[in-house]
């Protein structure tokens, strides 16, 4: 994700998707990146376009959460590291896009891309996995990734200013413990996946774990927005 692709305990299938990122900063493939001095500077990801749609919108901005498959290589030996649709139950995955839920060399390499659209990227170590590597992955230290994407999806992000609003029923710049369970609920309903109820709870509880820091039982506008230019 300052990294980017899971380190973390790896997300369940229903705290994976998109609706739980509405709220959530999760990780798909998150993992430190850390560049040594300058390395990154020099450094780029290299993209090559497999294939444009002829309608090539909306395009992805920082922000935006995105819905894509890709499988990941290690360039030294062209062995898979990992695929998208082995995890998941085969979903494709949801994140947003530019605030560390991925490497480093992931969020740039899937910028203005747009639905449909296929890539093939090549991402140097100081925005991937850098010196340490990532074990639990089965990534060497130094390691140079090549990345297949598949780009489905591309909606405006859980920490917009917009979300808030949609979120915020009554107004008052902070949501609540309702107001939050409402959305989920709706979320839920629009996802369209049977899931049991305790799910709904697990996940509301988790949300105010994470982002209700100062314990009074509301996610102010501040908590909430990851975002320092947005305005609420």
């Amino acid at each position: 994700p300052t990294g980017t692709v899971p380190r973390r305990r790896p997300p369940r299938s229903d705290m994976g998707r998109g609706l739980t990122l509405l709220l959530l900063p999760l990780a798909l493939l998150a993992a430190p990146a850390q560049a040594e001095g300058g390395a990154a500077a020099a450094e780029e990801v290299k993209i090559e376009v497999l294939h444009l749609p002829e309608v090539c919108s909306p395009r992805s901005k920082k922000g935006d959460l995105l819905n894509a498959h890709y499988d990941g290589f290690l360039a030294s030996d062209g062995s898979k590291f990992y695929c998208s649709r082995t995890q998941n139950e085969g979903h494709p995955k949801w994140f947003v896009l530019g605030v560390g839920q991925v490497i480093k060399g992931l969020d740039i390499a899937m910028m203005n891309m747009c639905p449909g659209e296929k890539r093939k990227v090549i991402i140097p170590p100081s925005l991937a996995y850098g010196q340490q590597g990532y074990a639990q992955g089965k990534i060497p230290p130094n390691a140079t990734l090549i990345f297949e994407i598949e780009l489905y999806a591309v909606n405006k992000g859980p920490r917009s200013v917009e979300a808030f609003h949609q979120i915020d029923k009554d107004s008052d710049k902070k949501l609540s413990e309702l107001e939050i369970s409402q959305y989920l609920k709706e979320e839920f309903a629009r996802d369209g996946k049977n899931r049991h109820p305790s799910v709904h709870d697990e996940i509301l509880a988790d949300i105010f774990k994470k982002n209700d820091h100062d314990g009074d039982g509301f996610i102010s506008a501040k908590e909430y927005n990851v975002y320092q230019h947005d305005e609420l």
